[in-house]
């Protein structure tokens, strides 16, 4: 196994590494020798969460250090340590059961992670030493890693082009198949929904899919929603509201990342990964306001506002999706605004018609430390959808229930029968945090691997 930056299996230099919470810091520190404690008295270190503290030894170099820890098996409660202790090699002193070892290692390449393409790093920071680490911890680091750096690639470097690139390259390195449709064969092969969005873009929208496993295992389909630049369309949007909209195709990166996951580590399931990859730009094609488009299902919609975008390519991806008669359909969008002034920049939100679905990815949030909150799929809203001239409208004019009414217009485009969850997702950092630097973030991925990983073992 090869090693990440960060991570080093030679003990030969490596420092002691504590850990305590602020409730056993006080019995760690009598066992300390005296110029310890004396030292961590005058930094006025007392284990708060977050917190960290080196010593140095006779000569003034690096001789051990503590952590203040509260939640073990949160990889994020580690992620500061990376960046806070003296640049050297650091070898956990504490015991620990396996699922916080786990989250040390994580939270230690989470807390490592800046995006570099652009920009040279940083000064180096710490490296995290073992006698052995765990392979799937570094595939969830490394799909992680996937979805920030995709989202936080500019549009000129991830258009439908790049997304496309993306999906082979996990093809060939897991012996998976992918087919495209793009440009006007989307019309002709009935994806209208996807090249209406994408139509008035010079790159081409498309649908890519990709398909991997074997065919007696359950069918698990995963739709990613790959608006990679989002102007808002004629219905332009605000220049504050349009700034970071390169990372409207976050819902395909999450998808990307976790179907690189099901076959990195070989999960006992059949897949089925979809991507609608489109620009929603302005040209004299645009689609517009007012008009009725046609979506692969059948369903007719009238355009309430163009910058209702990904609802309508995702319609037909999940349309696709149920063509395959999966045993469980997932998909994630940076969907709505809505979800963020209901539920804030952390919490993604989480939609399901089917209720061990949702408890199962609740309870797979809850044990890996990446919450979801449930919101309701409350139908009387549908309402809010009304069309006087089609059979839907793809927005309203009100400003209530902006999520709920998004994910009830995707509902209308899955299957009875098919079990479906998804996820509005932020897949966005706003400011630097420990472990979380400004720019893209996986939100409910890991969570969405426990879940897979736990129905697989099933």
């Amino acid at each position: 196994m090869t090693l990440p930056d960060g991570y080093t299996t030679d003990l030969s230099a490596a420092l002691p590494l504590h850990t305590v919470s602020k409730a056993t810091f006080p019995g760690w520190l009598q066992a300390q020798a005296a110029p310890v404690q004396a030292w961590l008295a005058a930094q006025r270190f007392d284990g708060a969460p977050g917190s960290a503290c080196s010593w140095p030894d006779a000569a003034g170099r690096a001789a051990g250090a503590v952590l203040g820890v509260d939640d073990l098996h949160d990889p994020f409660a580690w992620a500061h340590a990376p960046r806070a202790l003296p640049v050297g090699d650091w070898q956990l002193a504490s015991e620990l059961d396996d699922a916080a070892r786990h989250a040390l290692q994580l939270g230690w390449g989470l807390g490592r992670y800046r995006f570099a393409r652009y920009k040279a790093q940083p000064a180096p920071a710490a490296r995290l030493a073992a006698d052995g680490f765990d392979a799937e911890t570094f595939d969830l680091l490394a799909a992680c890693v996937r979805v920030r750096d995709l989202v936080n690639t500019p549009t000129e470097h991830m258009g439908p082009d790049e997304l496309e690139a993306a999906a082979r390259e996990l093809a060939q390195a897991h012996g998976a198949a992918v087919a495209v449709v793009a440009g006007d064969a989307l019309l002709a092969q009935h994806y209208p929904a996807i090249h209406a969005v994408g139509r008035a873009s010079h790159r081409a929208p498309r649908l890519i899919e990709l398909t991997w496993g074997e065919a007696s295992h359950p069918h698990v389909a995963i739709c990613g929603k790959g608006v990679c630049f989002d102007t808002g369309g004629l219905d332009l949007k605000a220049a504050a509201g349009m700034r970071h909209m390169k990372k409207d195709m976050g819902g395909a990166a999450h998808a990307l990342a976790l179907a690189g996951l099901v076959m990195a580590r070989r999960l006992p399931l059949r897949l089925t990964l979809l991507v609608a990859a489109v620009e929603n730009a302005i040209g004299p094609n645009a689609f517009r306001p007012g008009e009725v488009i046609a979506t692969r299902k059948g369903v007719s919609v009238e355009i309430d506002n163009t910058d209702a975008e990904g609802r309508l390519v995702l319609g037909d991806a999940l349309t696709r999706a149920c063509e395959l008669s999966p045993d469980l359909l997932l998909d994630f969008a940076t969907l709505t605004g809505a979800a963020r002034i209901a539920l804030g920049p952390d919490l993604p939100a989480l939609y399901a018609n089917d209720e061990a679905l949702a408890q199962d990815w609740l309870a797979a949030g809850q044990q890996v430390r990446d919450p979801l909150w449930r919101m309701p799929l409350w139908r009387p809203y549908l309402r809010y959808l009304t069309s006087g001239i089609a059979d839907l409208a793809n927005s309203s004019n009100t400003t209530m229930a902006g999520s709920d009414t998004a994910a009830l217009y995707l509902e209308r485009f899955v299957e009875d029968g098919v079990r479906w969850g998804h996820v509005d997702v932020y897949a966005w950092n706003d400011g630097d945090r420990p472990g979380k630097p400004a720019g893209g973030e996986a939100q409910g991925l890991r969570a969405a691997y426990a879940l897979l990983k736990a129905r697989a073992a099933g």
